[in-house]
C-alpha cells in the first residue's frame, strides 16, 4: 500500500483526534477522553498560538490518517542547542512492518537536520515494550541508559 507522509494541517484535527483514541486503546487505556475535549486539545496543541507540538501524518491511498509522529522541541539540549523530541510514533497495526515507521523516523531526522541549532532527535519507549525496542534496534539506534524519567501529573489536567 502506498502512503503519503506530510505535516498535519488544521483540517486534520478531527482525524488526529480519532487516531489518538486508537493509540490510547493500543496502550491499554479503557477510560477514553470525550471526543469533543480531545479534538479541542489536538487543535490547541498543533495550531494554538503558539503551537505546543507538531505532527507528521501518514495518509493512505483513501485519504485516511493511519499513523503519526508527534514531536516538539526541547531546549537546551547539548550546550545551547535544542533537540527534536519525538513524543509519539504510531502506525496502524494493519500497516506495520512495511517500512512506514522507518520512513517517519527518516523524516524526523531530516526535519532536525534542516533546523539550525537542532543537535539531535530524542525519544523514549517503555522498557516493557519489546516490539518498539526491537523496531528501534533494527533501525540501528542504541538504547541510552543515562537518564531516569520522572513524571508528576499537573493539578490542571
Amino acid at each position: 500500500m502506498s502512503v503519503t507522509i506530510r505535516p498535519a494541517e488544521k483540517s486534520d484535527v478531527r482525524a488526529v483526534a480519532q487516531l489518538i483514541e486508537e493509540i490510547e486503546r493500543f496502550y491499554g487505556s479503557t477510560e477514553i477522553q470525550p471526543f469533543d475535549e480531545r479534538q479541542a486539545q489536538v487543535e490547541e496543541a498543533l495550531f494554538g498560538a503558539p503551537p505546543l507540538a507538531s505532527a507528521l501524518l501518514v495518509e493512505d491511498e483513501a485519504g485516511d490518517i493511519v499513523g503519526l509522529a508527534a514531536y516538539s522541541y526541547l531546549w537546551p539540549s547539548a550546550g545551547s542547542t535544542h533537540s527534536l523530541y519525538l513524543k509519539e510514533l504510531y502506525v496502524r497495526d494493519t500497516l506495520r512492518r512495511q517500512g512506514i515507521g522507518a520512513r517517519l523516523m527518516n523524516e524526523l531526522r531530516a526535519i532536525a537536520d534542516g533546523r539550525p541549532g537542532c543537535s539531535r532527535v530524542e525519544w523514549t519507549t517503555d522498557r516493557d515494550n519489546p516490539a518498539a525496542r526491537s523496531f528501534y534496534q533494527d533501525l540501528g539506534f542504541a538504547e541510552f541508559d543515562g537518564k531516569i524519567v520522572y513524571r508528576v501529573n499537573s493539578s490542571t489536567a
